[in-house]
């Protein structure tokens, strides 16, 4: 690979340049930096100056962009992942700035999940948990360890506080109430056993 066409410069706003190269690679540049490496469009840059955008100009600027996210919030690898892919970043400048914040413990989906469990435990069954970590992209076996080491809540306590808080009475509540505190508690990931049990209910005709 000796030069490389730059096949198209649009601009998206404040100043970045979504830029297209014939090798596939398509990212966001800005006018200064593009002016710095000599890129228009129609242009073509050798592959010296090619290489050196990506890893002086896209990697360095990953890097910082990883680091401002983990300021704002704790994040998974995979969120991290997924923010930095919508900032148009290079596959390779992706996996660089996870890299570089994991050897820094910036960036820990072990310490994630339990610190996760152990916030969300007074107000979530184990199975939401569970369920909300996956969806953040924690591994399996990760979400299992920190369930099996951290969580320790009774889930039929957490019940009759949440239905404390709703201020739910079973002798009084008609089926629209009760239809919808139960879906509420299902939701949150409770058994359904498990709530008619503290509902103080057997299964009612309307459930069946």
């Amino acid at each position: 690979m000796n030069e490389i066409t730059v096949i198209k410069c649009e601009t998206v706003g404040k100043g970045k340049i979504r830029v297209s190269f014939d090798t596939g690679l398509s990212c966001l540049l800005y006018r200064g930096e593009m002016k710095s490496l000599d890129i228009c469009e129609g242009g073509m840059i050798d592959a010296l100056t090619y290489q050196r955008m990506i890893e002086e100009v896209l990697c360095k600027r990953a890097r910082r962009r990883a680091m401002h996210l983990l300021e704002q919030m704790d994040r998974t690898e995979a969120q991290l992942r997924d923010k930095l892919k919508a900032g148009e970043y290079p596959k390779e400048c992706i996996d660089d700035a996870v890299m570089y914040v994991a050897k820094y413990h910036y960036i820990d989906d072990e310490r994630y999940a339990a610190n996760y469990v152990r916030n969300a435990q007074s107000k979530k069954s184990r199975m939401r948990i569970r369920q909300d970590l996956m969806q953040k992209g924690v591994a399996k076996e990760t979400i299992e360890a920190a369930l099996e080491e951290e969580y320790v809540s009774d889930e039929e306590n957490q019940i009759r506080e949440l239905l404390t808080k709703r201020k739910f009475d079973y002798k009084t509540a008609d089926e629209k109430e009760f239809r919808r505190t139960y879906s509420f508690l299902l939701r949150r990931g409770f058994k359904a056993n498990d709530i008619l049990r503290v509902m103080k209910y057997e299964e009612p005709y309307y459930l069946t």
